[in-house]
């Protein structure tokens, strides 16, 4: 079986175990800068090609590890190969769906997933109300399509809030406000999910000084045992949003945990040296299971 991993850098942690992975079990392996792919769109005979014209058309499966910078460009590439009747580990509309964080909101609370109360307005004016309405301050901001915590600010009052939109909304960028969850003590909980299956879960803690618990900002992450409820949720979450490969980041309040968001492409680094567990592998056997099942 011949497995692409759809990806920008062959160096990157994830990218590398999923290759390793591949190889371990037998199949081939190939990564793809989709940056330098290009589709012809015909009726009968979508093609997918490669660099200087190499035609791509002998993939079994892909694993897409689109980064949010080029999430469009990266769908329409990962687009073209579903058309082509290859299997995705997780489908570009999945993908898109999850990166939008207003669209991915309103579908998980449409599917009956507990979040913090966010809001959403484009006008400055509209802010004070949506504040009073999730409870005051201190509030969170966020980038629509922000990713490893970049675009996250905290908020403790008015002057600051305000200051901080007048910058987002002068660079034409779109955001959500977000209920601050003190109880949760800037750490948050990723539960990994692979075809509807809870792999791992880890807590991790930001930094001292730091609100936002991401590794990338210097977090820091150690396994954890997982209760019914968070696992049912993470599922729940995952399935809502049509994904098969996810990672869950959910805060633990005192009505019970609080999705925050879903990650499509989540990174493999910290939650395997947290947990010593083969994510990577995982999710190989999950995608070759369905290739398999497929036939």
């Amino acid at each position: 079986m011949k497995i692409i991993v759809l990806s920008r850098k062959e160096e990157l942690y994830s990218t590398r175990r999923l290759v390793e992975s591949i190889r371990s079990l037998g199949h081939e392996a190939e990564v793809l800068n989709y940056l330098h792919c290009f589709i012809t769109i015909e009726r009968d005979a979508p093609q997918l090609l490669y660099k200087e014209d190499i035609l791509l058309d002998d993939m079994d499966a892909v694993i897409p590890r689109i980064g949010a910078t080029y999430t469009s460009f990266g769908c329409a590439i990962l687009r073209q190969m579903e058309m082509m009747n290859i299997f995705t580990a997780n489908s570009s509309q999945a993908i898109i769906h999850s990166r939008d964080k207003l669209r991915a909101h309103q579908i998980l609370v449409a599917n009956g997933i507990q979040m913090p109360s966010t809001g959403f307005a484009r006008s400055i004016h509209e802010v004070d109300f949506l504040v009073e309405k999730m409870g005051g301050y201190p509030i969170v901001l966020k980038l629509l399509e922000g990713t490893h915590g970049n675009g996250v600010v905290l908020v403790e009052n008015r002057k600051q809030a305000r200051s901080t939109l007048d910058a987002f909304y002068s660079l034409k960028t779109q955001i959500l406000l977000q209920e601050f969850i003190p109880e949760a003590r800037n750490s948050d909980i990723r539960v990994l999910v692979v075809g509807n299956k809870v792999i791992a879960g880890v807590k991790r803690s930001a930094a001292p000084g730091e609100f936002r618990s991401n590794l990338h900002k210097g977090g820091e992450a150690m396994e954890v045992e997982l209760t019914e409820q968070q696992k049912e949720m993470a599922i729940r979450a995952t399935q809502s949003l049509q994904l098969h490969v996810a990672g869950v980041d959910m805060l633990e309040s005192n009505r019970g945990p609080l999705i925050i968001e879903v990650n499509s492409s989540p990174g493999l680094q910290g939650i395997e040296k947290a947990t010593k567990l083969d994510i990577a592998h995982q999710i190989i056997q999950f995608t070759t299971n369905q290739v398999n099942s497929q036939r």
